[in-house]
């Protein structure tokens, strides 16, 4: 799969988006190591402690259906700016693969790559609790 490919499906998961709030749609692609491709988007809640980011539910899709092994993710939205990953989604996503390669896009299709572990320097992760 290329960077591209894995972008382009972030995008198509903003139309899914539920963002009443917000009106900030965001969509994520997240790649396994075996090649599959989970994907997300952002859906809010009128209690918004409830909203869920598109980076986490495309891992959680992921996790329930028994991956664990990640390689890359997309993730992208419609603002002028890259699409950068919350905190609370720069940890999940340390859990499982503090490696993973990070794609952020902004509206124009630009992307930026870059290693998570310049998103979450000295990342707390399982390896921490041993």
């Amino acid at each position: 799969m290329t960077d591209r490919a894995l972008v382009d499906m972030a995008f198509a998961m903003l139309e899914r988006s539920y963002v009443p709030y917000s009106h900030f749609p965001v969509g994520a692609a997240l790649l396994c190591e075996d090649g599959t491709v989970y994907t997300g988007c952002n859906v809010e809640n009128a209690a918004y402690g409830s909203t869920i980011c598109a980076e986490r539910t495309a891992l959680v899709k992921a996790v329930s259906e028994g991956r664990k092994r990640f390689a890359a993710i997309a993730i992208a939205g419609r603002s002028e700016d890259y699409c950068w990953p919350c905190g609370a989604c720069r940890q999940m996503l340390y859990e499982f693969a503090p490696e993973l390669t990070v794609l952020v896009a902004r509206a124009d299709g630009q992307f930026v790559k870059l290693p998570l572990g310049e998103l979450l320097p000295h990342g707390f992760g399982p390896a921490n609790l041993d």
